[in-house]
């Protein structure tokens, strides 16, 4: 079966999970028959998709027809052979039990089309044994959305025992149909990728806070604000649900062996039904405390050692097994977790050799069979890292991408859409070095700066990650001068340099667009320098550079409001050159970059240093001006332009 042949999609069960998913078919264009065993329980689902459509058309991200078109082609069904009959593709949501779904398969077997491909949503149970129920292994395979699937980008395709290359490829291309990421797990095994990272991470903290050996206190401020994860692992256990987390580990150890032991302190909070938020109380106290109150100033070394060799296992177990590369592992992570940097990369960094001998002298300590290391670890540790090095590949860089998309153009993408490609020190030292190495390319006579995705060209600072060195105001005043220095590479760079904007360009990243030489911007694209509404102020140039392009009044406007403008209103102010189509975004920009890349480089240098030279002393710019234009009047640049004007063609400047 092809792409193309998948018309009917039914989602089995109509919860949180199972309603998102249809409603993701169905604004993808597909017609939905979403199941349940009771019309209550069907009917409150289509309800909530009913919801959802409304507010992202309230949020513009939808237009009221597509909002209506698409509840239009869901439709609600308690009886399973009207569900599956005429279905040709069948995702499975019902509750993570293994019963459960095996008793769901056995009657959808007997309805479904022979052509139908089933697809389970399962987090962690075995794809294998549940195909094992039908008669159509070679069509069965492991589909897992995030929750909720409307806003999280990735899906987990898994493979069973006996899934056909056929059957994954469909799922892949019907998940990026979807508008989603598909990464494939190559291998069936419990917690896939993403779980398999995160949940013996959070067990790791458990155990340490069990045995004690720290708090939760110091847990949460290291993961979050030295390790830059999204959340702390307590918070994040109280976020997901502690019973979750448990049930996922209960059916690991069972599997996996005792090194995936639930932690006495996790087991002891699903006794006592302190399950996280959605209880009011867990690790935290969310109905008579204050939450997730997480102390920025609690980070331990120890702590983070001991959770990235914990990290550092899991990732040699699953790559070590054939489950995943290290490139998926990063990306899935990335993606479903919301991870800064993927958990390889942060292992390969911090130092397989030192994580070993962490596990190593915890195993002889402890004698717990968590800390055994794979002996997939070893072999790594020796080589240096999970990722192969290779000298003669150049530069490899982890938060944006370098490209060359058209003749004399280089492109620099900022590459952390997870993070809506907010910037880090990390990303500012990449940023800095890209420039030099396009400026030092005599190959390059344009620079294209987009971001990845079209959520966000960069919604700004990536706070959370510099949270820790924010609060010494030192390390504060270096991370400003860094980032000014960095986009004034952008900004003093000898050839023009574009902005391709598609979607949030906030804070930090219209601190970076307003060093380039010209902005398009799609239509969807949002503004502003929302740093006051923190109680800080631009700090990577902003109430510097923004006032010689839209004026010292319209700067301040936009500084002291920290309100967000659309695109129109930008292009109004003089701050973005060109408005377009959401469509044409990636097409315009690139466009303009090439025609400035057919300049003259000679001129185009002098031009930009002139402007830079009478930004603040007009004296002295007219000085350069004048300078350069004598300059100009010996290159051979001057005569093929001259050449090619009196003879009506198109002059090929060579930068002589």
């Amino acid at each position: 079966m092809e792409l193309e042949d998948i018309n009917t999609i039914a989602v089995l069960g109509a919860g949180n999970m199972g309603h998102g998913i249809a409603e993701v078919a169905a604004m993808a264009g597909y017609d939905v028959h979403m199941r349940d065993i009771k019309e209550e329980f069907v009917q409150d689902g289509y309800e909530q998709i009913e919801w959802s459509l409304g507010k992202l058309a309230e949020n513009d991200q939808l237009t009221e027809e597509e909002a209506d078109a698409a509840l239009e082609r869901v439709t609600p069904l308690v009886d399973m052979e009207e569900a599956v009959g005429d279905a040709d593709f069948i995702i499975e949501a019902v509750p993570e039990k293994m019963e459960i779904k095996k008793d769901v398969y056995g009657e959808v077997e007997e309805h479904a089309p022979d052509h139908a491909v089933f697809a389970t949503n399962t987090s962690s149970l075995s794809i294998t044994d549940l195909a094992e129920v039908t008669d159509r292994s070679e069509q069965f395979c492991g589909m897992h959305f995030f929750n909720p699937p409307v806003r999280m980008q990735l899906v987990e395709v898994i493979s069973g025992a006996e899934s056909a290359e056929e059957t994954l490829e469909l799922t892949e291309e019907l998940a990026a149909d979807f508008g989603k990421t598909p990464v494939r797990v190559h291998k069936d095994a419990p917690g896939f990728i993403v779980n398999r990272i995160l949940v013996p991470l959070m067990n790791e903290a458990s155990w340490l806070v069990s045995e004690g050996e720290t708090t939760i206190a110091e847990v949460d401020s290291t993961t979050k604000y030295d390790m830059g994860l999204p959340m702390g692992s307590f918070e994040l256990g109280d976020q997901v649900g502690n019973d979750v987390s448990y049930h996922v580990l209960e059916y690991m150890h069972e599997v996996l062996g005792d090194a995936y032991e639930p932690a006495p302190l996790l087991e002891e909070k699903v006794e006592n039904e302190e399950l996280g938020k959605k209880t009011g109380k867990g690790f935290y106290d969310y109905e008579d405390g204050d939450g997730a109150d997480i102390p920025t100033d609690e980070t331990s070394e120890f702590v983070k050692e001991r959770l990235l060799a914990a990290m550092a296992n899991e990732v040699a177990k699953l790559v070590g097994n054939d489950v995943a590369p290290p490139e998926s592992i990063d990306e899935a992570v990335q993606l479903g977790a919301g991870f800064p940097d993927g958990p390889v990369k942060q292992v390969d960094d911090y130092g397989l050799e030192t994580l070993l001998e962490t596990l190593e002298e915890a195993y002889e300590e402890t004698g717990h069979e968590r800390y055994a290391p794979a002996d997939y670890l070893a072999e790594r540790a020796d080589e240096g890292g999970f990722y192969e090095t290779d000298e003669d590949d150049g530069v490899d860089f982890d938060s944006i991408r370098l490209e060359y998309p058209g003749e004399y153009v280089g492109h620099i993408v900022l590459d952390r859409p997870h993070r809506m490609n907010t910037i880090s020190g990390d990303l500012l030292d990449e940023l800095s070095e890209a420039v030099d190495l396009l400026e030092e390319d005599e190959e390059v006579r344009a620079i294209l700066v987009t971001g990845e995705g079209e959520k966000a060209f960069s919604a700004g600072a990536d706070v959370q990650s510099m949270a820790g060195s924010g609060a010494d105001p030192i390390e504060a005043q270096e991370l400003s001068r860094k980032g000014q220095e960095t986009f004034g590479k952008l900004e003093a760079a000898d050839v023009p340099v574009v902005a391709g904007i598609d979607g949030y360009c906030l804070g930090g990243g219209m601190e970076l667009a307003t060093c380039v030489d010209m902005r398009v911007a799609s239509e969807r694209s949002e503004f502003g320098q929302p740093e006051l509404d923190l109680g800080l102020i631009p700090g990577w140039g902003g109430t510097q550079r923004l006032k010689h392009i839209v004026g010292e009044g319209r700067a301040k406007e936009i500084i002291l409001t920290a309100e967000r403008y659309d695109a129109e209103a930008m292009e109004a102010y003089g701050f973005v050159n060109e408005v377009v189509d959401n469509d044409e975004l990636e097409d315009r920009a690139l466009e303009l970059a090439t025609d400035l890349a057919g300049g003259p480089p000679i001129a185009q240098k002098f031009t930009k240093r002139a402007f830079l030279a009478g930004r603040d002393d007009t004296d002295a710019g007219l000085e350069y001006e004048a300078s350069a234009f004598g300059h100009l009047m010996a290159t051979d640049d001057l005569m093929e332009g001259i050449t090619a004007f009196m003879g009506d063609g198109e002059p090929e400047f060579e930068g002589k």
